[in-house]
Formats: C-alpha cells, structure tokens, sequence
C-alpha cells in the first residue's frame, strides 16, 4: 500500500512538474493605469515597427538585431491580408510574406512583438492591405455593419490567430506576442458610416475577445474603443493623449520618425532632435509603451504601393535605413534616450508624480519612488532657451527641448544636444570582376499593336458600358485596355478638319490611340482625375479604332469610403468637331459604345518578359539600333553582383516610368520623370524647433523623389544576374548603373561631459579631417574652428585614438583634450570629421601568418582579385590601392607591403563562394551554441525543478 502511494505521488509529482514547466513559458500580459504589466511587473516598453514584406527574410535577424542594439523591447507589425490572401481562400505565407518565420525571429532576438492583425492596415500599401477581390463580391461594403465584409473579415483574423497559436507565439503561450491590434485608425473615418460604422466597431471587439489570445488587444485613434480594447495615440506628438478608460495604460502606436515619398513630390525630414523632444514629452506626462512608426520602413517590392503615387521606396528616414544601415544620428540619438528611459523604469511605472510650472512654457515633473527620484524638464518655447536654477546650479534647456535629470539634479540627456555621429553614406559603383564601364543591352518593343489596330479576339469581354477598372483586373495589373470603333463619313455631323478626343478619366495614366497611332498621353497630378482633351488628325472615313491605355500607380489606402473611389476611364468618353464656317461645335458621346476590355500588357501579363524563361526563350534585339526615349518598350542586361555585404542599389536614371526586375523579382515601379516642385526646400534653414509636420524640411526640389532602388542580396546570384526594364514612358537606359551603398565617412559634434563614439559601420577610419574641442562653428562638411580651443591639438589625440580602427571612443573632457580659454561659461564641444576607407591598415607583424585571412578578406573588401603568393617586407607605407588591370594588386597595407607574384587566379565566383560559406559557417555555429546554451540553460532550470519537487514528495512522504 506504502509503495502504491508512492508511485502515485510520483506520477502526481511528475504530472505537476510538466504542468509547471509549461506555466513557466507563459508569460502573463495585462495592463493597468500605469502600464503593461508583464508577470505582474510593470514595464517601460519602447517598440518599433519594422513590416516583413518590405524586406527580406535574410535581412530580418540584422535587422531585429540592431533593434535590439538600439534599446528597443518589442518589433511591431502590420498584418497584410491582399499578399496573404490575393485570391480567395488561396494563401501566400512564403518568402518575404512568411509571417510566422519573422514572429519566430523577433523571438530569437529576445525581443517581444506587437501584431496588428486589422486587417485593416492602411500603412501607405496598396487598398490598404484589403485584396481588391473584396471589392468585387455582391452586396459587400468594406469596413461597415455588411455581413458579407464581416464574415471574411472573421475568416481571415481567426486564421491569423490560429496559424499564431499553433506555433505557441503569444505570450500566454509562452512566445513573443505582448499585444494584439484590430482594426486600425477607424476613428479618423468613422464618423461617415453612422450607426452602422458604431455597430461594426463593437462587432470588431467581441470578435476579437472570442479568439482569446490570452494578452490584451488594441484599438488606435479610437476614442470610444469598447473595452477591453485599450485605444492607443497615433501622431507627431502624443503627449497630450488620455486613454478613455483610467484602467489601462497611455500608449502610443505610431510615433512617425518621418515620412513616406511619393513620386511627384519633395523628400520629407525629420530631425533627430524632433523625434527625441516627441518621445521624451510622452514619457514625461505618463506614457510607458511607445513604438516608432517606421524603425526600418524598408521597400515597397513590386506592385504593394498604395496612395496612389506612394514611391518604391518607404524608407520613411527612419532609424534604420531603407537597406538596414543605421541612419545616424537619428539611431543613435535615439538609442542614448533609451538607455535613459530604461534605466528610469521603476521610478517611471510606480513613482509618485509632482509637476510644477516654472513659467515661459517650461515644466518640470518629478518622478520619485522610494529613495530614487528622477525629473523630465521641457522648454516648449520655440525660440527662446531657458535658463533655470536647481540646487543652486544654473541650468539651460533649449528652446523645445527636454532634460532629463537622475536625481533632479544632473543632466544626463537633452534632446536638442546631439552627441551621436551624422554618417555620411558613399555610392561606390559596382567593381566587379570583369564588369564593364557600362551595362550592354538588349531590347525589345511592347507589343500592343493588335490592342492599337482593334485586331479580332484581343479583347476578353465587351459591355454597353464604361467599367470602373478594379472591378474588371481585380488589380492583377497596372493596365486595363478599353477598345471601340466608330464609323464616320463626311455627312456625319461631326465630322470637320478640327475633331478632338475628350476622356473624363479617374485613372493615373492614359495613353490614347486612333487608328493604330498615339495621339496623346497625360498623367493626374494632385488630384487623380483629369480631363484628356486633344486634337486628332488621323480620323478617317469609314470605321476608326479608338484604344485607351488606363493605369493605375497603386491604389487609394486611406480614408472613409476609400474602397469605393473610382479608378480608370469613368466617362464621358466624347469626340468633339468644331466647324470652321460657323465655329460650331458638335460633340459625340462614345460612353454608351460596346466597349471591349483586355487586362494587363503582353510582355508584362501575359509573356512576362522579366521571368528567366522569357528572358532566355524570346529573341531580344541588340544593342546597335537600340531606341532611346521610345515608349512601351523592354530593355535587357546582365551584370555581375558587387562582391561584400554592402547593399546593392541600381540607379534608373535616364529612364521614364516603368517597372523594374531582377532575376524575375520585381523591386518596384520607377518614376523618374515626375519632378518635384522647384520651390520650398531649404534644408540649411531646417529648424527643430516648433511643431513638425510632413511639409517641414523637405529637400530635393525639382527632383525625380527616387533614382536608386533597392536590389536585396538574396534576389542575387553569385554569377551572371539579369535586369529588365519595361518603360512606358520613354527613358535611356545607357544611363543605369549598379552601386553599393555604404558609410562613406561621418561627423559629430559632441558636448562637454559626454562620451563620444565614433564608427565607420563596417569600415575602417583612415583619417581625421578635422577636429576642435572649444566652441567650433559651422556644419558637417563645413566646421570651422571657434574663438577658444583646447590646449591639446585634437586632432592628434583623435588620429591616435581612431585612425586603423572600425570604431573608437573619446571622452569630451578638457582632460583628454586640455584646458580651453576663453570660452567662458559655454559649454564645449567636441567637433570632428572622420574618412572611412573599404580596408584595414594595420602595423607589421612578425608572426605575418596569422596575418593572412585578414589580408585575403581585406583585398576582397578592396574589390581586388588576388589569391596568388604575398611577399611581406617591414616597411611603413601608404594605404592598399588597386591597379587598373584587374587582375593584379599591387599596394600596401598599413606597414605591409603586398606583392604580385603572379600565382594562379582564382575567379571572383570562387571567392565570393568561399567568403559566403565562411560566413555561413560561423552563423550556423554561432545559432547552434546560443541553442545549446539556451537547452542547458532550460535543462537545469527543470533538473533543479525537478530536485526540489522531489524533495517535496520525501518531505510529505
């Protein structure tokens, strides 16, 4: 009896054991007044969003990692059901649309995760993320009390939800999701849809709550969210905001670093100190949980932009550039106020909070919470610095600034004084081993003349009516052909010697044909209609062929209604005579003519011209009687990748507008002859201070808004790789070009008292241009020394500390630098420019063996070919340069001298193979010890779990 009450204490004790096992991977998510509290503990959360398919699943652990690096806690994401479902019940979650894997990576960084399912996700994307089959189904209104809507909305959340759950990546059951978001931004739009938008609301609520997912869910820019929905701030600044419920905690989902680009339009910036001045302000009055909306926009990869006119590029001058670089100094100003912030948590989530008014627009509010107090001081003056006294210490805040102080009483960060490097990126053009000076082409001409010349059976359907465009191509393409004849004899009443083409259209783009020949093309700017109206000269007696080209550059994605907003040829569609006897003017409607509809171009829908087995089956013309600036037309090259890990841009310019592939890929729709107004860009003039909205500090006047577009290193091959171009424009693609991008160099002007580091992001500091500890003047690129400066020559001190090195740090003292007279009670800084180089200089070394990887890995870096014998002599010499012939290297580095001795010549191919598997290799055996470190780390949590639960059993028993 004894031993059968043991084994069953046993197997109770074994059964308790799993189930507290699996309790401890949970992790329990809820909120109150004062912030999400995770496992009971109340946390400051900083977050940013980063969206899966505008990169790539080898570029999201940089990515996530550098996240993490910058003192974020959590990756934030859209959910987007049109790549996910772009055919009803046919799902996509392959490539860069693998949601799951990218939830699964933000794990691995030990990052938490925010996932706004909507689906709604407006987010500058094409029909805000919604499948245009919606659109078309009978009876549906989107985003409204409409059954029809709602089911399949239900349908693709819970399948959301549930592919989540299955893959235990909620917190609760134990993954990295803290939070959850339905709907989006439908306060902003609501008001419109009436009862019927209250009624959706609540539907959207309760069907959220019924997927129990175990952590809360959110509802932004929803003043009236039911509850449980935590409704959350979407803005430049949110400071201000006040939740509709006292229970749970002020959030803010969108903090916008910057802007989106739109072809036509000027780039938008945001400066460092803005953004740092809007997050410290949110933290001041109470908010816990704030995410950057972008910290890496990244790229809008073929046909996903919406607007319309958004760019290819959605690199939002975030935190992290388009390509995964850190655009500094915004990252890294960014990064000290997080370290600030966190270090505040306690003192932030459960101090006691006083706020005084100093007077003049300056706040000081104190947080103290037991023997630790900490204060936040803003100056909201737009102009004017201030100047206050604090423990008898005389302390100024620049105008729209925020201090921070620990201890109310020392300084530790103000977000108008930057002390973060401004790096400075370089384009170097692709040097690849035998890559010419430029791309050969081949080319072909789009094939629209059976479109153009009404030959039988092009069309796929004919109506007695203009059809709005999404509801014919279901937007499986940018082109909808409308095609109709008309008969005319002299004894028509319109016929005359002046007859034109009127088109009343709501498409983007129109190219107009009679009788086989172009007679016009217009695009729609600021608003997206216009009316086509030109002149025809080739109508003839008997039946005339009229062929309209409409295109659309992304769809509408924002604002009440915005699914029902009409795009393509909406009529009337007239010819119009004009009489020259009398001036008569006669007008005949062509709206109500059988129209004959074709959807998409051959080359692009039908061919597919940019797909490896098109490319390689179909004859291309070559090079010698290539047209230039001809419209509808496809132009070929290949090229060789960039050797390194540097990102990978091509250059468009000389082309019109079009559609760019690379080995098949589309990377996005280019626009390069839509300038931007010459007028209202004066970055010089760019200040921080004072409210900040998009049309602040924009640049690039009278320029196309995007020339280089993003090509990712995986859509590259390590040989021969292809670029396609359609161009419906007209353009000239002897003008394209590949380049790398990387930091060229960078600058910074730092405070007395803080630390400055310094960093070439890869590369290797080869020089000081100039550095000055006092009170330098001027910019980067143009620092002057000031009145007073250092006794110490600062840039001897800075070459010694940098120069060879990948990054350095220096301490902004009169210490390192030496006393500074007559600077009086200014504050110093530290000003200096550094020059990166592509290789390392290094000292001689005896033992040159060991030397040698490095070596071999700095003359791939320096874009040479060479694996041939190296002669060593101790001499100090200049920096490694290539020769010109391609397949030499001759030059230095550092105190190495490097000599040809003609070996044998492996090729580029084999080199960039052999680096890729190095660095394979070490990523698998760096994965492999992190798990194996994480299973013993879990093994001995449940060995010791196990030991003391046992002990237990013997104590009972």
């Amino acid at each position: 009896m004894k031993n059968n009450h043991m084994m069953f204490s046993l197997l109770l004790g074994i059964t308790t054991i799993l189930s507290v096992t699996h309790s401890t991977l949970a992790t329990e998510v809820s909120q109150d007044g004062r912030a999400i509290l995770i496992n009971g503990e109340r946390k400051i959360i900083l977050s940013g969003s980063i969206h899966y398919p505008r990169s790539t699943p080898e570029m999201w652990p940089d990515l996530i990692k550098k996240s993490k690096d910058g003192g974020l806690d959590a990756i934030e994401t859209y959910v987007f059901w049109n790549s996910h479902e772009p055919v009803r019940r046919q799902y996509d979650f392959t490539g860069r649309n693998n949601l799951i894997r990218f939830l699964k990576t933000v794990q691995d960084a030990g990052l938490y995760a925010i996932l706004r399912i909507g689906p709604y996700a407006c987010a500058e994307w094409n029909y805000g993320g919604f499948p245009v089959w919606l659109h078309n189904m009978p009876g549906i209104e989107l985003r409204t009390n409409n059954k029809v809507f709602m089911d399949e909305m239900q349908n693709f959340t819970t399948l959301i939800v549930d592919m989540v759950k299955n893959e235990n990546l909620f917190a609760s059951q134990g993954g990295p999701i803290i939070l959850a978001q339905i709907e989006n931004e439908y306060g902003n739009v609501m008001a419109p849809y009436g009862d019927a938008g209250k009624e959706y609301l609540n539907w959207c609520a309760k069907m959220a709550v019924a997927q129990n997912i175990g952590v809360p869910w959110l509802m932004c820019q929803q003043s009236d969210a039911p509850q449980p929905m935590i409704n959350t701030c979407n803005g430049w600044y949110c400071h201000d905001f006040t939740p509709n419920n006292p229970n749970v905690p002020k959030i803010w989902t969108e903090n916008w670093t910057g802007w989106f680009k739109a072809w036509g339009g000027k780039r938008p910036y945001r400066t460092s100190e803005d953004v740092a001045y809007a997050v410290a302000r949110f933290f001041q009055t109470g908010g816990t949980l704030q995410n950057y909306y972008m910290y890496h926009g990244g790229t809008n990869f073929g046909r996903t932009t919406g607007g319309p006119y958004i760019s290819t590029s959605y690199d939002y001058d975030a935190p992290l550039d388009e390509y995964g670089n850190l655009n500094q100094p915004k990252y890294g100003h960014l990064k000290q106020l997080h370290d600030v912030l966190h270090s505040m948590e306690k003192v932030l989530t459960y101090g006691d909070i006083l706020k005084t008014d100093l007077g003049n627009s300056v706040t000081m509010t104190s947080y103290k919470y037991e023997d630790v107090s900490s204060c936040f001081i803003n100056n909201d003056n737009t102009s004017v610095d201030a100047t206050i006294t604090l423990h008898g210490q005389n302390l100024t805040i620049p105008a729209w600034s925020v201090s921070i102080l620990h201890d109310c009483k020392h300084e530790v960060y103000n977000t108008a004084k930057v002390n973060t490097q401004t790096s400075l990126k370089a384009r170097i053009s692709n040097e690849a081993e035998q890559e010419p000076s430029s791309l050969s082409w081949s080319w072909r001409p789009e094939m629209i003349g059976s479109y153009v010349k009404g030959d039988v059976g092009v069309g796929q359907f004919t109506s007695d009516v203009l059809l709005e465009q999404k509801s014919v191509t279901n937007d499986t393409s940018d082109y909808l052909w409308y095609m109709t004849s008309l008969n005319l004899d002299e004894n028509d009443p319109i016929w005359s010697d002046d007859m034109s083409l009127q088109v009343n259209s709501s498409t983007h783009v129109l190219h107009a044909y009679v009788n086989g020949k172009e007679v016009g093309s217009q695009y729609a700017q600021g608003h997206y209609h216009f009316l086509f109206d030109q002149k025809v000269n080739n109508f003839r007696k008997g039946k005339n062929i009229i062929s309209l080209l409409s295109a659309t550059v992304g769809l509408q994605n924002y604002g009440p209604f915005f699914d029902k907003t009409q795009v393509g040829l909406t009529g009337p569609i007239k010819i119009v005579g004009k009489k020259s006897n009398n001036n008569e003017v006669v007008t005949k409607d062509l709206s109500s003519q059988t129209w004959t509809y074709a959807t998409g171009l051959q080359g692009l829908d039908n061919h597919k011209l940019y797909t490896e087995e098109s490319v390689n089956a179909l004859k291309w013309k070559d090079e010698r009687n290539m047209p230039i600036n001809r419209k509808m037309t496809w132009y070929k090259t290949t090229f060789e990748p960039p050797l390194g890990t540097d990102p990978v841009v091509v250059d468009l310019s000389g082309m019109g507008k079009g559609e760019a592939f690379v080995n098949g890929i589309s990377i996005g729709r280019f626009w390069q002859t839509y300038l931007a107004g010459k007028d209202g860009c004066d970055l010089k003039a760019c200040d921080y201070r004072g409210q900040y909205d998009n049309n602040k500090c924009v640049f690039n006047c009278g320029k196309s808004v995007q020339t280089e577009y993003h090509v990712p290193r995986s859509f590259l091959r390590d040989d021969v790789n292809t670029l396609v171009l359609f161009e419906e424009f007209g353009g000239n693609p002897t003008q394209v070009n590949f380049k790398t991008v990387r930091t060229g160099g960078a600058c910074a002007n730092a405070y007395e008292g803080k630390t400055l580091e310094l960093s070439c992001e890869g590369r290797y500091i080869s020089g000081i241009n100039f550095a000055s500890f006092g009170n330098p003047t001027g910019s980067c690129g143009s620092f002057e020394k000031g009145l007073c400066e250092g006794a110490n020559d600062a840039k001897t001190i800075l070459t010694k500390a940098c120069v060879g090195k990948e990054s350095c740090s220096v301490d902004v003292s009169e210490n390192v630098f030496g006393a500074a007279s007559n600077c009086g009670d200014e504050i110093k800084r530290l000003a200096v420019e550094i020059i990166a180089i592509k290789f390392l200089i290094v000292s001689y070394l005896p033992k040159f063996v060991m030397q040698v990887p490095v070596v071999v890995r700095i003359i791939i870096e320096a874009w040479c070919i060479c694996n041939s014998a190296l002669e060593f002599d101790n001499q100090v010499v200049q920096p490694v340069f290539k020769s010109k012939s391609r397949d030499r290297v001759v030059g230095f580095v550092g105190g190495i001298k490097l000599k040809d001795v003609r070996g044998p010549q492996p090729s580029r191919v084999e080199l960039q193979t052999k680096l890729n598997a190095g660095n394979k290799q070490n990523e698998v055996l760096a994965n492999r010890l992190e798990e194996v470190q994480a299973e013993n780390n879990e093994m001995k949590d449940r060995v010791s779990l196990v030991e003391s639960r046992m002990k237990m059993f013997q104590d009972a028993l």
